[in-house]
């Protein structure tokens, strides 16, 4: 995997499409985008899709940040083996997603963001499998 692509593609891959996944989830946030076509077509309520659309935006922020710390681009001190866990997580995260994705109800899930959590979870492993910018600049400092 490593040989594949570089560190340094996959995260600028994962900055890009978790920036339009989130741009993505404010429209829908917004009512630009129905929430009928999100979540597998399962939500059911406006208070709903506020929770699941909160969440989601939540955790692809918090994911942004903990790939432009293991980047480098980010300067925060971060436990190095916390980073690594939260790049694993990811990589499980969106491995499952890709899976639940090809299980939705509706083609938008199953045809546009089916590869998009599966480039995400390529990406997230090739970052999870190398040592981290953080990590080499922390010991470049030390």
């Amino acid at each position: 995997m490593k040989n594949l692509f570089s560190a340094r593609a996959a995260a600028i891959a994962i900055l890009v499409i978790l920036s339009l996944v989130v741009l993505f989830h404010l429209l829908v946030l917004s009512g630009v985008i129905p929430y009928g076509i999100v979540w597998g077509g399962r939500l059911t309520s406006p208070e709903q899709m506020l929770r699941f659309e909160t969440v989601s935006i939540t955790l692809n922020l918090l994911m942004l940040a903990v790939v432009s710390v293991a980047a480098g681009w980010l300067r925060l001190r971060v436990n190095q083996g916390l980073l690594k866990v939260a790049l694993w997580l990811m990589t499980g995260l969106f491995a499952l997603n890709t899976v639940g994705n090809l299980l939705a109800k509706t083609d938008l899930e199953r045809l546009v963001f089916t590869p998009l959590t599966l480039v995400l979870a390529l990406c997230s492993w090739r970052l999870a499998l190398g040592p981290t910018k953080a990590a080499a600049g922390m010991e470049a400092s030390a």
